[in-house]
C-alpha cells in the first residue's frame, strides 16, 4: 500500500490495513525510508554497501521468501472462497523467480558471490529468516500469511520507488534492481494483494486479527534490522 497522508483518508471508510498504517506509521516508515533506502535516493550509498545487500537478497529470496509463498499459495489453495486468490500469488512466484534471475545476473558485474552468506553467522538474518520460517507452518493461518505477503510487497514497492522519484540521485548502476519493486505493474500487484488481505481481514475473528497486527510489527522491525546489517549496522 503506498504511504498516505491524512487528508487521503478523510471521507471514506478506512480499511483494516490503512487502520494500521495509521496506527504503525513509525515503524511503517522506518522501514520503507530506512537510511539504506535515503543512502540510494541520495546517491551517497557506498557501493560495498549495495553489494552486502545484493549477497543477502539473494539468499533471503531464494531461501526464506520463496517456502514462504509457496506455503501460503498452499494456504490459498485449501482455505480462500475466491480461485483469483492462487492466480494472484501464483504471479509472486513469478517475480520471485525474475528476481533470482536478475541477482544471478547482477553478480558477476559486482564481482559478488552468491553463495558466500552463512545465515547463522549473522543473528538479524537468522532471526529474520526464522520469522518467515514459522509463517510456512500449516498452524498459520491464511489471512495472517496473506496479509505479511502483502507487507512484504508494500515494504519493497514503497521503498525502492522513492528510489526513482524525482529528485533522485541514485546511481545509474542500482536504478535497474529499483525498477524492479518500484514500477506501476508492481504497484498495481500489491494492491491486488491488499485487496485479498483486507477481505480476509475482514472476516477473520478479533483474535486473528491482533495475532495478524502483531506479526506484521515483527516483519517490519526485522526489515529494519536486515537493511541495518547492509549499512554495516548490527
Amino acid at each position: 500500500m503506498e504511504e498516505k497522508n491524512n487528508n487521503d483518508y478523510k471521507g471514506k471508510q478506512l480499511t483494516q490495513i490503512e487502520k494500521w498504517i495509521r496506527k504503525h506509521k513509525l515503524e511503517y516508515s522506518a522501514a520503507t525510508r530506512h537510511p539504506f533506502i535515503y543512502s540510494i535516493h541520495h546517491g551517497s550509498i557506498d557501493f560495498s554497501c549495495y553489494k552486502n545487500w545484493l549477497e543477502r537478497e539473494y539468499l533471503f529470496v531464494k531461501t526464506a521468501l520463496v517456502p514462504f509463498a509457496a506455503s501460503v499459495l498452499v494456504k490459498a489453495w485449501k482455505e480462500s472462497i475466491d480461485s483469483y486468490d492462487v492466480e494472484v500469488i501464483l504471479a509472486f512466484l513469478a517475480y520471485l523467480n525474475d528476481e533470482i534471475s536478475w541477482l544471478k545476473q547482477e553478480a558477476p558485474k559486482w564481482h559478488i558471490s552468491l553463495t558466500s552468506v552463512l545465515v547463522y553467522e549473522h543473528k538479524p538474518l537468522h532471526d529474520y529468516f526464522s520469522f518467515f520460517e514459522r509463517l510456512t507452518s500449516p498452524d498459520v493461518k491464511y489471512t495472517e500469511a496473506i496479509t505479511i505477503l502483502w507487507a512484504v510487497e508494500s515494504v519493497y514497492y514503497n521503498g525502492f520507488k522513492h528510489c526513482l522519484e524525482e529528485g533522485n540521485n541514485t546511481p545509474n548502476e542500482m536504478k535497474e534492481g529499483c525498477k524492479i519493486w518500484g514500477n506501476n505493474n508492481f504497484k498495481q500487484y500489491c494492491e491486488s494483494v491488499e485487496n485479498i488481505a483486507n477481505r480476509t481481514l475482514e472476516q477473520a475473528l478479533d483474535e486473528d486479527v491482533s495475532k495478524t497486527e502483531v506479526l506484521i510489527l515483527e516483519f517490519l522491525e526485522n526489515v529494519v534490522h536486515f537493511r541495518n546489517m547492509n549499512l554495516g549496522g548490527t
